[in-house]
Formats: structure tokens, C-alpha cells, sequence
């Protein structure tokens, strides 16, 4: 048992995420807590279930307390406490704002027609309170981690490379993120914009 209160309060991705899925163990199914830096700002962040860091969940979101609006591939949704809100279709873009300072989403997914398996995001969100602190070991196991349960995922390796820019290991860095150019093209662009990169920039063999 736990209280919502009681879980860690991660700033990541533009919200505010509370792993009760990591707490508790669950194997299951996906299902995490999420709430807002402020009033206004995202409680759930813009993202797709379709992308490679992304599990193709059926997800639904409930709003446990406050008040949220959903834009579900354009369509906004007005959800008060205790609303639900299903999304069958990986590919909807969806996220949700806070309206209140108290609101709080619940939100669980799964893969229809497969055993339960972390999403690759869940790696790296939890992996960046440990780089932020600078314990970068822990954070590169947890990397490692998600890389034996997905190999060669292209937003793992990419967040990896980022880890290890972080941690001054400019060679696992640079093999990392053209491995995960390599696997998907659109990470050479982002990228080209990602600051965690700057320190490593005028190494020889990184991307050009």
C-alpha cells in the first residue's frame, strides 16, 4: 500500500511523474501518476503510443483529483475528478493540461494480445534524477537494463548516448547515437538541437 503523497515526485518530459509502477513492483500493467509543475502546464505529456520509446498501449487515463483538459489528436476534452478517458488507437496524439493546482491523473496501459513489458520511456525517466545527482552508473545500468529487455531500441540508445555525454564517456556517447541514428533517422535531427551533445560535438567520429 501506498499513498499518492508518498511516491517520488520526478520533474521530467514537462510533467510532474510519480512511478507507482516501480514502487509497487506491478508486472503486470502499466500504470503511473502524474500531476502538474503548475496550473496550466502539462499533466500528461504530448506523446504518441506508437513511437519507438513508447509501449503501442491501449491507454486510460483517470483524473483522480482537480481538473484536466485532453487534446486527443486535436479534440479537446473537458475531464473534472473522476473522469475517465480511454484511448484504444496507439497512434493518437494525446496529452492533457492541469486546470487546477491539485489535479492528478492516473494513467494504465497495456498491449493488446501481448505480455506486459516497461515501455522503454520508463528507463529513461527514471534514470534522470540519478544523472541529474551525477550518479551516472546507476543511471547507465538502468539504460543497460532496458536495452536487454529491448534490444536495439532506437530511443534507448539515443537517451543512453545522452546519459553518457552527460558522464564525460565520449566513445560509448558517440557509438550509442549512431547506433541509434543508425536504427532510426530522425534522432541525426534531434540531435543537431540536443544540448546534452554540446561537450562532445568536436570529438572525431561523432555524427555529422
Amino acid at each position: 500500500m501506498v499513498h499518492v503523497d508518498e511516491l517520488d515526485s520526478i520533474p521530467v518530459a514537462g510533467v510532474v511523474w510519480h512511478p507507482l509502477r516501480r514502487r509497487l513492483g506491478i508486472t503486470a500493467f502499466g500504470i503511473n501518476a502524474y500531476t502538474a509543475s503548475a496550473v496550466g502546464r502539462h499533466v500528461v505529456e504530448e506523446h504518441d503510443e506508437s513511437s519507438s520509446g513508447a509501449g503501442g498501449h491501449e491507454e486510460i487515463y483517470l483524473v483522480v483529483r482537480g481538473h484536466a483538459t485532453f487534446t486527443l489528436d486535436g479534440e479537446t476534452v473537458d475531464a473534472p475528478a473522476g473522469t475517465f478517458v480511454f484511448v484504444r488507437d496507439p497512434a493518437v496524439r494525446r496529452s492533457a493540461v492541469a486546470k487546477d493546482g491539485e489535479t492528478l491523473v492516473l494513467a494504465v496501459g497495456g498491449e493488446p494480445g501481448r505480455a506486459y513489458q516497461v515501455s522503454p520511456w520508463e528507463f529513461a525517466f527514471a534514470a534522470e534524477p540519478l544523472l541529474a545527482a551525477g550518479r551516472f552508473d546507476e543511471a547507465l545500468e538502468l539504460f543497460a537494463e532496458g536495452l536487454r529487455d529491448h534490444p536495439g531500441n532506437p530511443s534507448l540508445l539515443y537517451n543512453l548516448a545522452c546519459a553518457e555525454s552527460r558522464a564525460g564517456r565520449s566513445a560509448g556517447a558517440i557509438d550509442h547515437l549512431r547506433q541509434a541514428i543508425g536504427a532510426n533517422a530522425k534522432y541525426a535531427e534531434i540531435a543537431r538541437k540536443d544540448s546534452d551533445f554540446d561537450p562532445i560535438r568536436g570529438e572525431p567520429g561523432f555524427p555529422a
